[in-house]
């Protein structure tokens, strides 16, 4: 009998279902002490009350938001015709990077700043011609911000659909492309990308998305320390598809109608995991749906410290 120490799951209340309009690659963050979550949206079909996200219509651009979910308002929409992006609060400023284009697969970056969310101001750039970039993410460790993409060309940087590669930085503003060694699973799909740093923990924690048989997929986690060796946890899924679960009605304000969409969809998919840490709990947004264009947006928590969540998954 092995003597090898087993990590012990950490328990996640998922706590149901809190979107029903298609909008579910979301970024959970803090900002001055309040809890938001980061949505790309579409002006007229998603701002629209009960609307369905509409992603084929080509005369919607999208834009993004944020939602103050104590308070469930909205800030005013800004950088028109985006596609993709993610969120970064340090201090009284909120950084947001975007896609270069309403398309999918953009070939460059746009990066905004504000302090009142509000007014934006575009304040750098960056292309890389011929690459295609869908989501991405950003931590900081000591005094280095990286930034996490998610693409699908160039071939010889990805492999196949989708990849992870990185993206280095002192100051938000000036990024340097890491070595190509630096890239996540170029063997195999990965996408739906998140990265997390901690004060004092040397590694690097990603969380993807791992295609299973019959196009179904999960939410797993891998680690490390240098962005090319790495370590997956021996207790993936961190979050698998769970009708029973995930259709637990977790929003009061979902309408009959939402509901029964709800209890009719096919839940193969548990997807687009990002968290954050707010009054000491890990506050988790995730997806679940069919993948193909029926998609929910659903909550889920661990009681503790986000840092611990992560370590959980790989230390007894």
């Amino acid at each position: 009998m092995s003597n090898l120490a087993f990590p012990k799951r950490p328990f996640i209340r998922k706590l149901g279902t809190i979107g029903c309009n298609n909008i579910v690659e979301t970024t959970p963050l803090v900002y001055r002490g309040e809890l938001y979550r980061f949505e790309v949206v579409r002006r007229k079909s998603f701002t629209s009350e009960n609307a369905r996200a509409d992603w084929k219509n080509i005369n919607d651009l999208p834009c993004l938001r944020f939602v103050h979910v104590r308070t469930n308002t909205t800030t005013p929409c800004f950088a028109d015709g985006h596609s993709f992006g993610c969120a970064y609060a340090e201090g009284d400023v909120m950084y947001v990077v975007t896609g270069s284009s309403a398309t999918w697969g953009s070939d460059g970056l746009v990066f905004y700043r504000s302090t009142d969310l509000v007014n934006w101001e575009q304040y750098t750039t960056l292309n890389l011609p011929g690459w295609k970039i869908f989501n991405m993410n950003i931590a900081k460790m000591g005094d280095v911000y990286t930034l996490l993409i998610e693409i699908s060309a160039p071939i010889e940087e990805c492999g196949q659909p989708f990849t992870f590669r990185f993206l280095q930085s002192t100051d938000l503003t000036n990024w340097t492309l890491t070595s190509t060694d630096c890239v996540f699973q170029k063997d195999r799909y990965a996408g739906a990308p998140s990265i997390y740093a901690f004060d004092g923990d040397p590694y690097y924690y990603v969380g993807y998305l791992e295609a299973y048989p019959n196009h179904c997929y999960a939410n797993c986690v891998a680690r490390s320390k240098d962005l090319k060796n790495w370590e997956y946890s021996p207790i993936n899924p961190v979050l698998m598809y769970d009708e029973f679960e995930d259709k637990k009605i977790g929003n009061p304000f979902l309408t009959p109608a939402d509901r029964e969409r709800v209890k009719a969809a096919l839940d193969i998919n548990n997807s687009d995991m990002e968290l954050c840490e707010y009054l000491g709990r890990t506050i988790i947004y995730y997806s679940w749906g069919d993948q193909k264009g029926t998609e929910f947006l659903a909550e889920a928590c661990y009681e503790g410290r986000m840092h611990d969540f992560f370590k959980a998954f790989f230390e007894a």
